[in-house]
């Protein structure tokens, strides 16, 4: 069966987006997005909430800008075919490969997983992954921790006062101060 992962640049205090909903503080470094671009290659489809789908319209057309570098034209090249579910109540259309979901995150991935196909369904955006969460449909959260307080905003996990015991399956520190954790469900 397909796993669904959950994986978001977080801050150390825990958040996705600042209290001014900013997230600036959350651009990769050249060794980060490397390893984003790796562990993207595993993916099969990317589910993303309208916020998220909105911030990542940017890659559509990326490839065009001439100051992109080669680290990021990869990641252009991985992210633009990857077949993407947006969940949105406010868009009549989305672009690309993306298409918006016809159901609920829950009847998503029960029709992702029925269907034939590889790699991982990924979920971005918090709102989002609450969802999958208090359905307990998230298999494994990933975080790569950036080294700021935001002292609020969005946070990565929901703040359902549900209990989740997890395994640590993988720790890496980058060169440049960042933290990736990589934990699975205890099921």
């Amino acid at each position: 069966m397909r796993s669904v992962t959950y994986s978001m640049s977080v801050s150390l205090d825990g958040y996705i987006v600042g209290p001014d909903g900013r997230f600036d503080w959350t651009a990769p470094d050249e060794e980060v997005l490397r390893f984003w671009n790796n562990d993207i290659r595993d993916v099969g489809v990317h589910l993303l909430g309208r916020r998220l789908y909105e911030t990542m319209l940017y890659w559509e057309t990326a490839d065009q800008d001439p100051s992109l570098d080669d680290i990021q034209r990869e990641w252009t090249a991985l992210w633009n075919p990857l077949p993407k579910v947006v969940f949105s109540t406010t868009l009549s259309e989305v672009r690309g490969t993306a298409r918006l979901a016809s159901g609920s995150v829950a009847e998503e991935i029960e029709r992702l997983r029925a269907e034939p196909g590889e790699g991982e369904i990924a979920i971005g955006g918090a709102t989002l992954a609450a969802e999958a969460a208090a359905a307990g449909l998230i298999d494994e959260y990933r975080t790569v921790v950036f080294p700021v307080l935001v002292g609020g905003g969005i946070p990565f996990f929901p703040r359902d006062e549900r209990r989740v015991d997890l395994d640590l399956v993988e720790t890496r520190t980058f060169g440049s101060k960042f933290v990736y954790v990589r934990y699975r469900v205890a099921r």
